[in-house]
């Protein structure tokens, strides 16, 4: 009883990637490798080296990064203060200046703190946009009592950093696939000439068209 033969199981990756590896080094000698199929192979390790120096490269970015905005961040909460303001108006919503649009929900009040202790301040500061007058609202003060950005804390420094390191291992990776399909093409366009001249060469002979002409006698 016959069987049906059963197609080849694809060569895994690790056996591929040393086929390319072994062929761009031009160790590995077949007689029907081709100088384009060495070729390819140098582009794929050149991508793949790309790719894995874009890795190490974006993951020490966004560690840097990390490590230099932790420090000011840690910097900031020693720096900055945290104190009670009171709301002294209701805010009219409807006023020239007033920061809601669309899904913005925070509004700038008047308010007055006292820091450091004993020194009263007044100032504009950001509040949700349902503040009433009165409402004691936290908010951050520099070493002089000037309000200031709420420092970061290292949970958003960390995510900030992984964007970060993200974003630009995405845009490398991008440009490499990008780099490597055009040359690609362009070794397919060179093995489609190279193709198109040897049959031009070859085919008369393989279908006798070479051979001289008889005529009847």
């Amino acid at each position: 009883m016959s069987r049906t033969p059963r197609p080849a199981r694809p060569a895994s990756l690790s056996r591929r990637t040393g086929r390319h590896l072994r062929r761009a080094l031009g160790a590995r000698h077949e007689a029907l490798v081709r100088p384009l199929d060495r070729s390819r192979s140098r582009a794929w390790v050149l991508a793949v080296l790309g790719a894995l120096l874009a890795v190490a490269l974006s993951t020490g970015g966004a560690l840097v990064s990390f490590r230099t905005s932790a420090a000011q961040a840690d910097r900031d909460h020693t720096r900055l203060h945290r104190v009670d303001a009171v709301v002294l108006d209701t805010p009219d919503h409807g006023a020239a200046g007033g920061r809601f649009t669309g899904y913005n929900t925070r509004t700038t009040v008047a308010a007055a703190w006292s820091y450091p202790a004993g020194t009263p301040h007044t100032g504009t500061v950001e509040a949700p946009r349902s503040v009433l007058g009165g409402t004691v609202l936290p908010i951050w003060v520099d070493p002089a009592g000037n309000p200031a950005s709420a420092p970061l804390d290292r949970s958003a420094v960390a995510v900030g950093a992984a964007c970060i390191g993200t974003g630009a291992l995405l845009s490398v990776l991008a440009l490499l696939v990008l780099a490597l399909r055009l040359r690609l093409q362009a070794l397919d366009r060179r093995a489609d000439r190279a193709w198109t001249a040897s049959w031009a060469r070859h085919e008369p002979r393989w279908t006798g068209r070479t051979a001289p002409h008889r005529e009847d006698s």
